[in-house]
């Protein structure tokens, strides 16, 4: 876990071919998300309490936002 002086970079990775993304901070994985909220759950367990994930500088969204995760949206349609 990173010291806490230090700020800790979350990465959430571009989506896999089944729309699901990895989330990593550092080196050490932390789980795979299928919704941003799974972001935001996943970083709590972790002790990283972020209240916005979508806009906060301590979240790196590669290959695509917190809006991109294909192959999965008809899942989480109403």
């Amino acid at each position: 876990m990173a010291h806490p002086s230090e700020h800790p970079h979350v990465v959430v990775h571009p989506p896999a071919l089944d729309g699901s993304r990895r989330v990593t901070l550092g080196e050490e994985a932390l789980g795979i998300a299928t919704h941003v909220d799974d972001v935001a759950e996943i970083l709590r367990l972790a002790d990283l309490y972020v209240t916005d994930v979508e806009e906060s500088d301590l979240v790196e969204w590669q290959g695509g936002g917190p809006d991109d995760w294909p192959g999965l949206s008809e899942h989480h349609e109403a």
